[in-house]
């Protein structure tokens, strides 16, 4: 009887090891290794690594079409993409179950109008023709293949030679030369390969759904990542109705940019001005609540900071925190209490960004500042947006793109705007009714709350 040869694999940078280690020498990350069988290729199979056969060519002698990408009739998605579909592009997306990953590409393979090869691993073909039908749509153009072999999803699409091919998902699909399990890092790494491959070969455009791990990241190697050249994931709650996707990679566009949907029984609506969304249900003259103007690739977004500040009475003090970084939060804090002199050591502290929307600029401090001393004085603000960020001095910094956020501010009718001084300078006095107000220090602008 053969000896079956295993070995533990890092799933976050694909590090392999004869035996299991508790952390990762190559990554230095903890309790990341998993078994699977070593690696082994059936009466001798070739690896499905790249084969392109290319010739150095001089850079000038290079020539591409500008205007070569395919929208996908989608303006929220293609926003992402960075204007498109970039024909040969490999592109992945993930995301939590039943948050509409496949919901949204059928609408996008639909909307585009091109000849599209829809793989689907986890589903019948019934079942994506059901969904097909509650999404109203009907087309000669998208041909449906339940199919888990990577081998036969590209001799079919070989035959039926489609601009795009979806692949739903990456978990499902694998390489029958190998003796590995379907989902296994092996698997998906060299079945990506391949994927990757014909799509570099013929032209066409492919895209990965895949799944997410427990943590958040794209469940696979890490490597599966970095060979693909975008990668889009969906941020939200499951229990809201509003889907945010962002770009975390682009190689073709700007990586951090955002599209905003809401979630109907007949698919996902695009939100075309995602302010209104984040400010729709906002309650006027309440303490606690500031909004905040960010940068989200290239769109400036307003959205309201609250902050919820209670008693503590045994234990330590709680720090929770919804869209925002609780560390970031714990420096905050400790600013405001140390250079602006409120006393927050023995208070519980809630803030949360609504819209399920998360954000990691710097630019929002200023807002998180406010937001928390007017909760500690039960005291509201102004209807005004506030940016900027907040040095461990009590300085504020200034940020970057302020014309984007003073723009924004000026669209949605707020009367004032505080920014940091260096962002005041060479801008006028007024933008329309909208007036400008400069921050230099934390501790005066807090102190302005008591008056």
């Amino acid at each position: 009887m053969a000896v079956i040869k295993t070995r533990y694999v890092c799933t976050n940078c694909a590090y392999s090891s004869p035996r299991w280690l508790g952390k990762c020498p190559s990554c230095n990350e903890w309790n990341t290794f998993s078994e699977e069988i070593a690696e082994k290729r059936k009466n001798g199979a070739p690896s499905g690594t790249l084969t392109l056969k290319n010739t150095p060519a001089p850079l000038k002698h290079i020539k591409y079409e500008a205007n070569s990408r395919i929208t996908t009739g989608v303006a929220e998605f293609d926003r992402t993409l960075g204007g498109g579909f970039v024909p040969g592009s490999v592109t992945l997306i993930g995301g939590e179950p039943g948050i509409g990953k496949s919901t949204l590409i059928l609408q996008a393979a639909f909307s585009c109008g091109k000849r599209v090869l829809y793989v689907s691993g986890e589903e019948s073909a019934t079942q994506i023709k059901m969904r097909a039908d509650r999404l109203n749509i009907d087309s000669e153009e998208i041909f449906l293949l339940a199919e888990t072999s990577v081998n036969r999803v590209l001799d079919a699409a070989q035959e039926l030679n489609p601009q795009m091919v979806i692949i739903d998902s990456i978990q499902t699909v694998y390489d029958e030369t190998l003796e590995n399990t379907p989902g296994t890092i092996t698997q998906i790494r060299e079945s990506a390969a391949k994927i990757l491959e014909a799509a570099k070969r013929t032209g066409m455009i492919a895209v990965i759904i895949g799944h997410i791990t427990k943590e958040g990241v794209i469940a696979g190697p890490k490597v599966l990542e970095h060979i693909v050249d975008t990668v889009i994931q969906f941020e939200s709650e499951l229990s809201g109705s509003y889907r945010i996707i962002r770009t975390l990679k682009n190689r073709f566009g700007n990586s951090g940019e955002i599209g905003v949907f809401e979630m109907h029984e007949t698919g996902l609506t695009e939100v075309s001005n995602p302010s209104l969304i984040f400010l729709g249900e906002r309650k006027e003259a309440v303490s606690g609540s500031v909004i905040t103007a960010t940068i989200e690739g290239s769109r400036a977004l307003l959205v309201e900071v609250q902050a919820l500040i209670t008693n503590n009475y045994f234990g330590n003090p709680q720090r929770v925190t919804t869209g925002f970084d609780q560390k970031r939060l714990s420096i905050l804090l400790a600013v405001i209490e140390k250079r602006a002199g409120f006393r927050l050591s023995d208070k519980n502290v809630f803030l949360n960004l609504t819209g399920g929307i998360r954000i990691f600029e710097p630019a929002v401090d200023l807002a998180v500042c406010l937001a928390i001393v007017s909760a500690l004085l039960d005291k509201p603000f102004r209807h005004s947006v506030v940016f900027g960020e907040v040095g461990l001095g009590g300085e504020v910094r200034g940020v970057s793109q302020a014309d984007k956020r003073i723009r924004e501010a000026v669209k949605l009718g707020f009367d004032e705007v505080y920014l940091p001084s260096q962002n005041r300078k060479g801008e006028k006095d007024k933008h329309g009714s909208t007036s400008l107000k400069e921050v230099k220090d934390l501790r005066a602008f807090l102190e302005s709350l008591k008056n």
